[in-house]
């Protein structure tokens, strides 16, 4: 346990982004997930996997996940639901 005062503070900001980007980064994989499920089962709307985009381009636009990552998330989802339909 940290004595300093400004390092305790930095402790309990660290926590609450911790969670809260834990929370996000769950999320994204279940978009995902239900993306490629629908892709499977023949989803002509393409709904999910327009949301899933909309998850990954929102979790590297608030720092959750890099640029580069998302990027190549992107590219891989559409590759699947591409292969799938």
């Amino acid at each position: 346990m940290a004595n300093i005062k400004s390092q305790i503070k930095r402790n309990r900001q660290n926590e609450k982004r911790r969670v809260r980007n834990r929370t996000v980064r769950t999320e994204l994989r279940t978009r995902i997930k239900n993306a490629l499920a629908a892709a499977e089962a023949g989803d002509a709307t393409g709904a999910d996997a327009v949301e899933a985009m909309k998850m990954i381009d929102k979790a590297a636009t608030k720092g959750i996940i890099h640029a580069n990552t998302a990027s190549r998330r992107k590219s891989r989802l559409q590759k699947r639901l591409n292969a799938a339909s």
